[in-house]
């Protein structure tokens, strides 16, 4: 599998496009709509899935687009958050700090993730934990078979999620990380939401929130 990142140049979100020899899963496509879209028909195949890690405005905002640009493939995100990609004051976008720029207003999503299921999509094959305290929906999908995970706004390098945002929760966030994510082999690659990849080593020894 070959894990592509397309940097966004709203609030730096990283956009991971995740490609094998059948199709393509995007996760969290961000501000950047055409150089997402650019991308995905240079890799010429079927986008069978868009995961989202959380449904703040910044890792949604190319949502339609991508979906409406290649045959609308179903799109996945945590029950808790499904209303928030059409409701702009539970995304974000519609809070007075940001009067600066529209409101994001995304179509509903086909599906809810279940966290007692393996997902086999094209010759994916992926499992869906909660990480909540960013957001009070936060999920992050992992991939054993390649030895990696995606933990949207939940895990940094050597950071952690703002908690200071509507249904934000610090205490939920760090119990979350260490269950869900630190329980993982040392060795797993960790991609984060916005900044650079690390690993579930570094963090348990370097990330100060873990000391």
């Amino acid at each position: 599998m070959e894990i592509i990142t397309i940097l966004n140049h709203v609030a730096r979100e990283n956009t991971y496009l995740l490609v094998n020899d059948h199709a393509i899963i995007v996760i969290d496509p961000g501000s950047n709509g055409e150089v997402i879209l650019s991308k995905i028909e240079e890799l010429d195949r079927p986008v069978v899935a868009i995961l989202l890690t959380h449904a703040h405005y910044d890792h949604i905002m190319s949502l339609d687009l991508v979906r409406n640009r290649f045959e609308h493939p179903p799109v996945y995100i945590s029950d808790k958050e499904a209303d928030w990609l059409y409701t702009p004051e539970m995304n974000l976008s519609g809070l007075s700090r940001h009067d600066d720029m529209e409101n994001v207003v995304m179509s509903p999503a086909e599906e809810t993730f279940q966290y007692d299921h393996l997902y086999r999509l094209a010759g994916f094959e992926f499992s869906v934990v909660q990480t909540p305290g960013h957001s009070w929906g936060g999920v992050s999908f992992i991939f054993h078979s390649d030895d990696f995970v995606i933990t949207g706004d939940a895990l940094f390098r050597e950071s952690i999620g703002r908690t200071d945002l509507p249904t934000s929760n610090f205490n939920d966030l760090i119990v979350g990380i260490r269950n869900n994510l630190f329980t993982l082999p040392s060795h797993y690659d960790v991609y984060p939401g916005h900044g650079w990849p690390t690993t579930i080593a570094h963090e348990k020894n370097f990330n100060p929130f873990f000391q």
